[in-house]
Order: structure tokens, then sequence, then C-alpha cells
């Protein structure tokens, strides 16, 4: 017997999306090269010409994208999702459209082109993010977060710009993204906002494109316009997302390893191992996936910090994943410090331990429904005793090397 969760229908097949639950997130760009921040245009208030000069000198010259699709797949990450645009505008692919692009830098590449066969290579499944936002184009009308946004004379840099042709714009590109590189399986999206929304991007518009072009593909909401997936940001949701209609949807958590998206030399809040594997059990523990993110040097590769993060996720994963794939919310309700997932075809549930217990498990309402248990990671046996109300499970008074173990339950 299968979970019987009712999930919003949505215009996409986001089957395969809720099984693999675990993906990258890869945000580069020109920003690499000042490496403060993604928004570091924004938040100095650069204008175009004093951006110009990361253009002028951008050359990854130790891009390896057959590198990162292996610390991906090694990490347990079964999906990824590259900017192909930020909002600086920048494009990492060969656009017909704009000449402020990767081919036209040092670089001299269809950054797009290397990334899409690499991380396929490795089977993993290929995602486009593309900004709606973009502070570089002749058309985008300035807003609250533009970088020029406090200009004196920002009036008179908005005369002659029009919405519409932006709008346009950006259908050229998706239909280019969508057209040139073959089969993608995300398009994600970023980011609508005070005064520029649906009608502003043109938006019904933009997403009858994209389906158009590859009627099987996964979009995000973020357009203002409801599709596939559900996306909070930065944050750790309690519970399954739900629509303003109270409907449970498919979502996904985005998340960096520390405070930026975008490569960032100097910054220090960068998050543990075990706060990152949390991070994914309480995720899918509450039915969503979990979309982590790296940002590439501006050379173009990961640096040690993200590498070493990714290692960490996959020594976990190598011997936990049984416990994330396929797996969701559970029917039963956790004690404190402890998290569930099920498998959708139930006959298993699985105990993350959160917080280590002295030498017992107690776990209220599983009296008569536990057959055998067994930590994942070496498949040793947890000798359990039925109690009126529950089961109190016996483990080793010390810890086991495992960031988050896990307890495996044969069901009844």
């Amino acid at each position: 017997m299968a979970l019987n969760y009712e999930i919003r229908k949505t215009p996409g097949d986001t089957a395969w999306f809720r099984h693999d639950r675990f993906g990258m997130f890869i945000h580069w760009g020109l920003y690499s090269m000042p490496a403060r921040h993604e928004w570091v245009k924004n938040h100095e208030e650069m204008t175009n010409e004093q951006y110009d000069k990361y253009f002028k000198y951008f050359n990854p010259d130790l891009y390896d994208p057959k590198q990162w699709a292996k610390s991906a797949k090694a990490a347990g990450m079964k999906y990824v999702v590259l900017t192909t645009k930020h909002h600086e505008g920048f494009c990492l692919f060969d656009t017909k459209y704009t000449d402020f692009k990767s081919v036209n830098t040092p670089c001299g590449k269809d950054l797009v082109k290397e990334y899409v066969e690499a991380f396929r290579a490795e089977g993993l499944k290929v995602g486009f993010y593309y900004s709606l936002l973009d502070w570089h184009h002749p058309d985008y009308t300035i807003d609250c977060c533009h970088p020029q946004r406090n200009a004196p004379d920002w009036a008179a840099l908005d005369e002659g710009k029009d919405l519409k042709r932006y709008a346009k714009y950006m259908r050229d590109q998706v239909t280019e993204l969508l057209t040139n590189y073959g089969k993608i399986d995300i398009l994600w999206f970023d980011f609508s906002l005070q005064g520029k929304g649906k009608d502003e991007w043109e938006a019904e518009e933009l997403i009858a494109t994209a389906r158009k072009l590859q009627p099987h593909i996964i979009i995000d909401n973020r357009t203002q316009i409801e599709q596939d997936l559900w996306t909070p940001e930065q944050v750790q949701p309690r519970e399954w997302v739900r629509d303003s209609e109270g409907n449970l949807v498919t979502w996904e958590l985005c998340q960096t390893f520390s405070g930026s998206w975008g490569y960032h030399r100097d910054e220090q809040s960068w998050l543990s191992p075990e706060m990152l594997v949390r991070m994914l059990v309480n995720t899918v523990s509450c039915g969503g996936n979990l979309l982590l993110n790296v940002g590439p040097t501006s050379r173009g590769y990961l640096d040690k910090r993200a590498e070493s993060a990714l290692a960490a996720m996959g020594e976990w994963m190598k011997y936990n994943s049984r416990s994330i794939y396929g797996c969701t919310q559970s029917k039963y309700t956790a004690p404190a410090d402890i998290r569930y997932t099920e498998p959708e075809e139930e006959g298993r549930l699985y105990v993350h331990l959160m917080a280590y217990p002295y030498y017992k498990v107690w776990l209220p309402g599983l009296q008569g429904k536990v057959d055998y248990a067994q930590f994942l990671h070496d498949g040793s046996e947890l000798r359990f005793t039925e109690k009126e109300d529950g089961i109190e499970i016996d483990v080793p008074r010390v810890k086991p090397d495992s960031l988050v173990p896990v307890i495996e339950l044969f069901m009844k």
C-alpha cells in the first residue's frame, strides 16, 4: 500500500522530482570575480561601465564541468540547476540577443553547453535558472533592486526604455535555451518584485513558450504564476508547504552553504556538515526537496570549502540515502529530536536521530507495528522491547560515526 498524500496537480510531471529529493544549485557569473556576493553590483551601486571591467577580464581557465558533475553525483545529488543568466544580465550561453555573454569574454566559450553535456553524462537531470531581473539590459527599468535606484538622474536613465521589448528578449532567450541544448528538466525563474510581476514579465506567454518547446519541463512559481514548484529560500519549513488554498504542493528548499550564493572569498558563516545533513533530513521529513548551492570561483573550480561540504554530504548519503530517495513525510508523528521519513511504498520507517540518546530510543505509538530494527549505515541489528504505548530500542552508548545516525524499521 502506498502513502496517500493528495498533492496539488501541476502542468509538469513532478513524480521523478519528488523521488530524487536532492539537487545542486550553481550560482556563477561575473560576480565571482569581485568575490564579495552575487549582488555586488546592487550593493555597491555600480554602473554598467564600472561593472564592465569584470566582463573584460572574465576567463575561467580551470572550468571543468565534468569535475563539478562528479562532485555532485558523489554527494548524492540527482539533479542540478545552473544560473544561465543572473540579475547582472551576463549570459553563460551563446545567445543571439546580446553581446553581454561568455563567448565575448577572454573565456570565449558557451559555458552552458559544456555544463549540460557534463552533467547529462553523469546521469543527472539538468536545469536552467533564468533571472527575470536584468541590470544590464537597455530596456530594463530602474526599480527598488536596481543598482542605479539612488542615482540622482534615475528618471532620465529610464527614458526610452520599454519593458515590452525586454519581455520579448526573455522569450527569445528562453527559446534559445530550450531549443539548443536538448532535453531540459527544470526551468527556474527568479524573481518577481514590487512593480514587476506576471504582467510586466508577460509571464503567461513566457511560460507558454517554454511548455510548447519542452512540454515535460518543470517550472517554478516565481513569475507570480503558480506552476509546478514552490521554492522557499534560506528558511527551514517545519511542515509540508501548502498553497494559498491549503493544498499540499511539490516544494523545494533552496539553501546555501554560507551567506552568499555566488563565490564569496571572505565569507565565514559556512554551515557545518552536520547542519547540512540535518537540513536535508528536515526537508524530506516535511515532504520537500533540498537544492543546495555552490558558487564556483572566477577561474571555474569549486573551492575547498565547497568540495569539503559536498564530500561530507556524500559520505553520509553513501550509507543513508535509502532514507532520502523516494521518501517523504511519514504518517507517524515523530517524538522530539527525531525525524521520520517513509518510502511512498510502505513497509519501512526511517528514524533519524537528530540528538543522540543515552542508550534508549523511545518511539511512542509503534507498538505491535515493527518486525525488525537495524542501523541503516551498517545494517547491524538493534534489539527493541514492546511496551504498552510504544517501542523502546536499545542503541550503543557511543554514537556511531555518522553525522545523523538512522534507524531502519521494517514494519509488519
